[in-house]
């Protein structure tokens, strides 16, 4: 069991007063799940008389996300988030943290929580592409004789794929898993075979000064939607996590809170959240500022920008808005540009990282103001 506060605090409750008469709203993230499961635009849509019941249905769906997740995670409920929002996103998570932290775990209880399959590929310098993507067997079939050949699927046809170390893998197999990713299929024998949808791929690193390592370059590390980092947990929750050991609390009877279809909707969904003409000159400003700092030889790349707009309409919506917030886009640029810049080699010797740089350009960078609704 790894450290977990809930998933939504109480400071963080949104009222929506035009269908709930002021009341206020339980955590906006399962609001919407439950919200965009139904169908129903209730943002937009008149109130009726199932608005209440849908509140008290609401807080129960968030009590019980609460719960199954706190079975397993104590004190990373920002992971989680990022984890969430790549998802809806469409994006891929490059995850850093120590050996310890449990991020397997991590990873396979957001999969179990959010209802979808799961699978762990421990990458190794011995580990070929058809390993992850699969291959044809040659089948006879009984009686006739007559061989055929079948697709067996490999490892990346889950909806969530833990890709652990995988810069220990050759850059030959680290590529066949990045064009995976790219296309959402699997080319064999000039036949496509598509993955799972929705599809997301959460890589570790071994650290790279370790020997048998072979580093993913800049253009690889750039397909990745987010780096979200993990850290120790606090002196409390390692306190819990000891307590549920030494009790031996179980961790197997996760029950799924939502399903795949209320997933799909809610991730189609986000795709309707408005944005500012604003808010698109804001991301080109911060990602074109990455690329003039003189502290940085290799800035953002276009790709970026799009990650900084698909993420920002997901977590809009996960915090109960239908439009994007310049504080939606400087909460994610850490997490989505720092691991696409390179410091200059003045710099590298230096205690900048590439963190302080974002966080100095998102200073300087002038924010919109205004209405950013529709």
């Amino acid at each position: 069991m790894i450290g977990a506060a809930p998933l939504a605090h109480a400071s963080s409750r949104v009222t929506f007063s035009r269908i709930c008469n002021g009341r206020p709203r339980a955590s906006v993230f399962i609001f919407r799940l439950v919200h965009f499961a139904s169908h129903t635009d209730l943002v937009t849509t008149p109130p009726v008389e199932n608005d209440l019941a849908l509140l008290d249905r609401l807080a129960e769906a968030r009590r019980e996300l609460a719960t199954q997740i706190g079975k397993r995670i104590v004190g990373q409920t920002q992971v989680v988030d990022d984890l969430v929002t790549a998802l809806l996103a469409g994006g891929h998570v490059v995850l850093v943290g120590v050996p310890g932290l449990a991020k397997t775990l991590l990873v396979q209880t957001v999969a179990q929580a959010l209802d979808l399959t799961f699978s762990r590929v421990q990458f190794t310098p011995d580990l070929m592409p058809s390993d992850i993507t699969g291959t044809e067997l040659m089948e006879e079939e009984p009686g006739t004789g007559k061989r055929t050949f079948r697709f067996t699927e490999g490892p990346v046809f889950a909806n969530m794929v833990l890709a652990d170390e995988i810069n220990r893998a050759s850059p030959r197999t680290q590529s066949a898993l990045l064009e995976v990713m790219a296309e959402r299929t699997v080319t064999v024998d000039g036949i496509s075979h598509q993955v799972p949808r929705p599809f997301l791929v959460v890589a570790t690193q071994k650290p790279v000064e370790m020997d048998g390592t072979y580093p993913l370059p800049e253009a690889q590390l750039d397909r990745f939607m987010m780096r979200v980092s993990i850290g120790y947990p606090s002196p409390e929750s390692e306190i819990e996590i000891l307590k549920s050991e030494h009790e031996g609390r179980s961790i197997d009877d996760l029950q799924p809170v939502i399903s795949l279809d209320d997933v799909a909707a809610i991730s189609a969904q986000a795709k309707q959240t408005f944005v500012a003409p604003s808010i698109f000159d804001y991301i080109t400003r911060i990602t074109n500022a990455t690329r003039t700092a003189e502290d940085v030889t290799l800035g953002c790349s276009p790709r970026a920008s799009l990650a900084l707009l698909k993420a920002s309409r997901v977590r809009a919506m996960m915090l109960g808005r239908n439009y994007v917030l310049p504080s939606d886009i400087q909460d994610l640029a850490i997490s989505i540009c720092a691991h696409r810049l390179i410091l200059a080699s003045a710099y590298q010797s230096t205690r900048t990282s590439v963190d302080e740089v974002i966080r100095r350009i998102i200073k300087e960078v002038e924010s919109p103001h205004g209405d950013f609704s529709e």
